[in-house]
């Protein structure tokens, strides 16, 4: 099957979670292609998983004053801060019947295409179950994954810079977490690419576009006027509070 391939955008939190939403929407209706885009964020963002309480997880009064948004996703997980600048986003859009039943399966299915990406720089990493991938033993990229009406939709982030004491402000850690010794403690347990090789985040993303398309019969293409609606639709909703606080 012929895949789509969306080149890297800049959307603010409610467009991109909206766009996965819509995406999933179409493909699953059979009215749009299987899909891969990248995206980045801005202004930054904290999404949180989709059963998560935002008061629990975020600062969420710095972050209004700091104009950071913050978001509910439809897939699980935990709570992420997509530092702006700090990371590339990608989205894999499926019918279910192109992976493997098994969720930690498809995680790895897919995780290996970041991985492939990450070669093209020099970096060596690995799958770590369920949905993170590793350099050394560090944490370089997480996913999070969901399935509706026979479709998949994964997406993930791939870490180009990292603030460990930028993301404990924004996110809801005990002040005693925020000592020098917990933020090295993060600091040994997360790497970024950014630390591994010096290249700019454009170079991370056609590593990762050339991860991705290698073995894959697919055309770069763009959102239709239907799906782009939808997200416009769907965005509204992402922004409300009554999804975003709902826990």
């Amino acid at each position: 099957m012929k895949w789509r391939v969306i080149g890297i955008e800049e959307h603010d939190a409610f467009t991109n979670m909206a766009i996965d939403e819509a995406l999933l929407s179409r493909i699953s209706e059979k009215e749009s292609h299987p899909t891969i885009r990248f995206y980045t964020w801005n202004p930054g963002a904290v999404s949180i998983g989709r059963f998560q309480s935002m008061r629990d997880e975020v600062n969420v009064d710095l972050c209004i004053k700091q104009g950071i948004d913050c978001i509910r996703r439809i897939t699980g997980g935990g709570a992420v801060y997509h530092a702006q600048g700090g990371e590339v986003t990608y989205s894999v859009i499926a019918p279910e019947k192109m992976f493997s039943k098994g969720i930690r399966e498809s995680y790895k299915e897919i995780c290996s295409l970041v991985i492939s990406g990450l070669k093209n720089l020099g970096i060596d990493s690995k799958f770590a179950p369920i949905n993170d991938i590793i350099v050394n033993s560090k944490k370089i990229s997480g996913s999070a994954q969901t399935r509706r009406q026979g479709t998949l939709l994964q997406h993930g982030t791939v870490l180009y810079d990292l603030n460990v004491s930028e993301m404990f402000s924004i996110l809801n850690v005990s002040k005693e977490k925020i000592s020098d010794k917990q933020i090295k403690s993060v600091e040994e347990r997360v790497t970024c690419v950014k630390s591994q090789k010096n290249v700019s985040i454009m170079e991370l993303y056609d590593a990762l576009l050339m991860g991705f398309t290698s073995d894959i019969d697919f055309t770069m293409g763009k959102l239709t006027k239907q799906e782009l609606d939808d997200a416009e639709e769907l965005a509204d909703s992402y922004r409300s509070r009554e999804w975003n606080m709902f826990r």
